[in-house]
């Protein structure tokens, strides 16, 4: 069963700052613009936090290390002594909306759905699932951080489904389809990306048992935060181990729901904070992450395009028309060189002959195909390669992906269509798992409206 648990978050006192100074985009998705930019709106900006500047005279060994992470876990205690940062006075869910413009189009949507904290489960157990792998390098860097500041500052992101909309009205008092009624928030906030962000706090002890009972049946798909879902579960386990308190064992034993008790979880570590959404829901946009290529030995993109036509139809295209590439059929990915565009479109008998190892699930999608042949078989890059020397670049937007190539950076880049959400439950709740960077949920989580402090 999937439990989850009200808690009192740190959040801003919005009579010390402005919330759209503090708040930022998730940190794997900040780049050195960014950071600079959010060190420069308020000295409480959160990135000091989750990804904070390293100095020269950083030191990780001895008595007294003080680097990126020590300094993270000063300036978080530092905030919570001058109240920058305020407990809540009783144990609360949150309302989350995200109204937002698909990206390249002019369509309106608003993604719903709640943050409160998120039980810890190996994967073995059948209840979280992940679709996507992970990079260990990232894992590590998210343990030294959480172990400096015990505290989750970032939610991750949990889809759910659940064709009543149980929460959503508990929530917000309809199943948020066009035309709905909603309170008015608690706050709101309108990021960089023109996404307006609006939080409803709820501590109706009554309303939250109804909240947490409604999802005690669900199971739970990573949409954004395998990396921190995994290094939190490692942790929970260590601490399990030092604690001798089951990680699965509830704190109440019975696990009575009644409308004076709050369900907590067994000690701090076994729950980090969570958003969850509802997939049958409106408002859920997955975009594609583009691959860019670089630092190929002797590459040659008509021995490629040769090489590639093995397996692929190809098409020379005068400019890497999007359009062809979303009005193809089946898997089909856009080659951008420095000499020539290509439409490449699979050749469905090939390809299932080649990857007639990989469940037909995984080997129909077109990130699995361009990895397990175009990046593996006819570039030499397969996954232990590319984690070493980092040869592949992820890109969210295809004109930044093309001047890659068009610029001289890059050799080649490759612009794919999006995984769908019925691809990915087929494949999630199968127990496969996608490569790295094959979906882009937009928009981002804010970090910043919450934060889950273990002590």
């Amino acid at each position: 069963m999937a439990r989850i648990y009200p808690f009192r978050a740190l959040r801003y006192d919005t009579a010390r700052v402005n919330m759209g100074d503090v708040v930022t985009q998730p940190y794997d998705k900040i780049t050195p613009a960014m950071q600079q930019r959010y060190y420069e709106s308020s000295p409480y900006n959160l990135i000091r936090v989750i990804l904070g500047k390293h100095e020269p005279n950083d030191t990780f060994d001895g008595p007294n290390p003080h680097n990126v992470y020590t300094r993270a876990a000063e300036y978080l205690t530092n905030w919570r002594k001058d109240r920058i940062l305020k407990e809540e006075a009783e144990p609360a869910l949150y309302g989350y909306s995200q109204t937002y413009t698909v990206p390249h189009t002019n369509e309106v949507r608003e993604r719903r759905g709640f943050i409160a904290l998120g039980h810890l489960y190996d994967y073995a157990d059948k209840v979280i699932y992940r679709h996507e792998q992970t990079f260990p390098k990232h894992k590590s860097d998210r343990l030294a951080l959480f172990k400096a500041t015990r505290a989750y500052c970032e939610q991750i992101y949990m889809l759910y489904s659940d064709p009543a909309f149980t929460a959503e009205k508990l929530i917000f008092g309809n199943d948020g389809r066009p035309g709905s009624q909603t309170p008015p928030a608690d706050l709101t906030i309108t990021d960089e990306y023109g996404v307006i962000h609006r939080v409803w706090k709820l501590t109706d002890p009554h309303l939250i048992n109804l909240i947490v009972t409604a999802m005690a049946d669900k199971k739970l798909i990573i949409a954004d935060g395998h990396h921190r879902y995994e290094t939190s579960v490692a942790y929970a386990k260590e601490r399990s181990a030092q604690l001798r308190l089951p990680l699965n064992q509830p704190r109440d034993e019975d696990e009575k729901i009644s409308p004076g008790h709050l369900p907590t979880p067994p000690f701090p570590e076994a729950a980090m904070m969570m958003t969850f959404v509802n997939m049958e829901a409106p408002g859920i946009t997955i975009l594609p992450t583009h691959r860019v290529v670089h630092g190929l030995t002797n590459f040659s993109s008509p021995d490629f395009i040769t090489r590639a036509s093995a397996y692929f139809d190809i098409k020379a295209l005068d400019t890497p028309d999007l359009a062809a590439l979303a009005n193809s059929q089946g898997a089909a990915f856009l080659a951008v060189t420095g000499d020539g565009n290509y439409l490449l479109t699979a050749k469905p008998d090939v390809i299932a002959e080649v990857l007639k190892d990989i469940p037909a699930r995984q080997r129909q999608l077109d990130v699995v195909q361009l990895h397990s042949i175009i990046l593996d078989k006819l570039l030499g890059l397969d996954q232990e390669t590319i984690t070493r020397l980092g040869n592949v670049s992820y890109i969210r937007e295809a004109d930044e992906a093309i001047s890659l190539v068009t610029n001289g950076e890059a050799d080649i880049a490759f612009l794919i269509k999006p995984i769908t959400l019925d691809q990915l439950k087929d494949v999630s709740f199968s127990g496969d798992v996608m490569p790295q960077k094959s979906t882009d949920f937009y928009p981002k989580l804010l970090s910043g409206l919450a934060i889950y402090a273990l002590d």
